[in-house]
C-alpha cells in the first residue's frame, strides 16, 4: 500500500519528532528515537503498511561527518551544483544548501525520503530538489557528489565504485562520509576530517563512530 505525500508527511509527522543530530546540532531532523513506535517496529511490520526499514528516519555516522564537514568548510560546496547521493533524511543535502551551494539534488530510491526531505529541508529554510530514481551510472552536471555512509553492502559498492570514478575522471568533486564500513574502498581516498560521532546502539556496534570524511582522489580501488 503506497502512501500518497500528504499521508506520508502526515505519517512522518507522528512517529517522529525534530532532533538535531549530535554531530550537526545546527540542523533539526525529523528522526525517531526510542520514544517512537517507528523505532520498534520490524520490517515485517513496516512492509505490511507499505512502508521500506526507515533508514530517513535516523541520522547515521558517515552523513554527521559528512555535514559537519561541509558546514565547516563551505567553499567546497559555495555556488556549485551538488549531489547528496543516497540522501536519506536529506541531512547532507541541507548541509550543502546551507552552507551555499547554487542547486542541491537529494537522491535516494525510497520514494519515502520525498516527504522526509521537503519537512526536513523546509524545518532549516532550504529548496532542496529530489528524485527517487536510481541515478547510479548517470553522468550528470553535478560539481560535487556527496556520499554519507554508503559502503555497508558488497553488491552496492561494487556497482558505486566504477560510477564515482567516472564522476571524479570527468573532474566532479567527489566526498565520502564513512564510519569503517567493510566495503569502503583501501585506495585512491585522501583523509580530509575525522570526527568522533555518537550513534544510538540500536543501529550500530558502539555509541560513538570514528567517522572519516575522504576525497576521492584517480586510481580507486
Amino acid at each position: 500500500m503506497a502512501l500518497s505525500p500528504d499521508q506520508a508527511a502526515r505519517f512522518i509527522r507522528d512517529n517522529t519528532a525534530l532532533i538535531a543530530p549530535p554531530h550537526v546540532p545546527e540542523i533539526a531532523l525529523h528522526l525517531a528515537d526510542e520514544a517512537h513506535d517507528l523505532w520498534q517496529r520490524t520490517e515485517e511490520e513496516l512492509d505490511a503498511i507499505g512502508l521500506q526499514p526507515p533508514f530517513w528516519a535516523f541520522a547515521w555516522a558517515g552523513g554527521q561527518g559528512l555535514a559537519r564537514y561541509v558546514l565547516d568548510n563551505p567553499d567546497v560546496v559555495q555556488g556549485r551544483r551538488v549531489l547528496d547521493f543516497a540522501s536519506g533524511s536529506g541531512l547532507v543535502g541541507i548541509a550543502a544548501a546551507r552552507a551555499g551551494a547554487a542547486q542541491v539534488l537529494a537522491s535516494d530510491i525510497d520514494p519515502f525520503c520525498a516527504a522526509a526531505i521537503a519537512l526536513n529541508a523546509k524545518e532549516s529554510g532550504v529548496a532542496i530538489a529530489f528524485t527517487d530514481r536510481d541515478v547510479v551510472g548517470e553522468a550528470g552536471d553535478w560539481d560535487v557528489v556527496l556520499a554519507g555512509d554508503v559502503f555497508y553492502d558488497q553488491a552496492f559498492a561494487a556497482r558505486l565504485v566504477p560510477w564515482l570514478t567516472a564522476l571524479r575522471a570527468r573532474g566532479a568533486l567527489v566526498l565520502l562520509g564513512d564510519p569503517g564500513r567493510y566495503y569502503l574502498p583501501k585506495s585512491g581516498l585522501t583523509a580530509l576530517a575525522t570526527y568522533e560521532v555518537k550513534v544510538t546502539r540500536a543501529l550500530e556496534d558502539a555509541e560513538v563512530k570514528k567517522t572519516t570524511v575522504w576525497r576521492m582522489d584517480e586510481g580507486i580501488s
